[in-house]
């Protein structure tokens, strides 16, 4: 089950059939699909996408996929989930254009990484990255992640695969 989120600007919580219009003006922006998978698809492509968050990943409760809003405002897209790219979890989410640059990509992605150490109890996020997404690069290199090799895409591009690494856990120490 996806669980419900905050952070302190932002509030992660499960889509609802009301997100559609929102979800699908998301992601026919080119400006916030500039970076993910083969870009912008069409609109239908979009609406059968967020059908199947409903349909699949929310009824087979596959993984964790959120609605991301500001003031009540869907404002973005969060996951995380299995990946065979990384061979374990990848962190994967998007803002529209109108609050980039606020610092929001950062608090976002903390959160989700935060639930894949605490809730989920890994030992590692992984996160896939254009080499030419400079913004998430610098985002991700600030929250911690580390690159740790390149992918090359058929089309000649090239995917940095970054991760990051839970902090080793202390245990207290007894009394003296």
């Amino acid at each position: 089950m996806t669980p419900t989120l905050r952070t302190e600007r932002l509030l992660l919580e499960p889509y609802v059939p009301a997100d559609e219009d929102a979800f699908v003006a998301m992601f026919q922006d080119p400006r916030v699909t500039r970076w993910m998978g083969d870009g912008t698809a069409t609109e239908a492509e979009d609406r059968a996408l967020f059908g199947r968050i409903f349909s699949k990943v929310y009824a087979q409760d596959l993984f964790a996929v959120w609605a991301v809003r500001r003031d009540g405002e869907l404002v973005g897209h969060a996951e995380i989930k299995p990946t065979d790219t990384v061979s374990g979890h990848e962190l994967i989410y998007a803002l529209v254009p109108a609050v980039w640059g606020a610092g929001l990509g950062r608090e976002l992605a903390e959160a989700i990484v935060g639930h894949g150490f605490d809730a989920l109890g890994l030992t590692e996020v992984h996160a896939t990255v254009a080499a030419d997404n400079l913004a998430s690069l610098a985002v991700l290199r600030r929250l911690g992640f580390e690159h740790v090799r390149d992918i090359t895409e058929d089309d000649g591009g090239t995917t940095r695969v970054l991760t990051r690494r839970r902090p080793p856990v202390t245990p207290p120490r007894p009394p003296a």
